[in-house]
């Protein structure tokens, strides 16, 4: 399978589970099957990316931001990286949207954390902490 294959097919399967993080009721099936099943697959792809290429690019490692660099400019390894992307901040998501969910939080507050969190990693989660941060310091003066 070529690179841009796994890059396009990993990207659709991450877009697949943000879209049922965000618009789906979440039943426990649902979170089980984004985790276990989605993010599992994405971590596996990572796995086998690494384990096949990573080893193989001279000169590559993250000694250095040149070492980083030249890593990246193999495409599999920079597939690799972007999957370890994908996995990460699906799985944040995924932790975002049940804590968010045990803390009652609206579905409609919890939609730009986790677009945020799609799109920009630790953007999102910084969103949540403030968001929890803010609910903390709100309960703790009506107390």
């Amino acid at each position: 399978m070529s690179p841009d294959t796994v890059f396009s097919t990993t990207s659709s399967t991450a877009m697949a589970g943000w879209l049922l993080l965000i618009l789906a009721p979440r039943w426990p099936a649902l979170i089980g099957f984004i985790r276990c099943g989605l993010i599992g697959a994405l971590s596996l792809t990572y796995a086998v990316l690494i384990f096949v290429y990573f080893f193989r690019v001279e000169g590559g490692g993250f000694g250095s931001i040149a070492e980083v660099r030249t890593l990246f400019l193999d495409d599999p390894v920079l597939v690799a990286g972007w999957v370890h992307y994908l996995a990460f901040d699906l799985f944040i998501g995924t932790w975002i949207a049940v804590e968010a969910d045990r803390r009652g939080y609206n579905r409609l507050l919890q939609a730009p954390m986790l677009v945020a969190t799609f799109m920009f990693g630790p953007l999102g989660l910084l969103l949540f902490f403030i968001t929890r941060a803010s609910e903390m310091a709100l309960t703790a003066r009506k107390a």
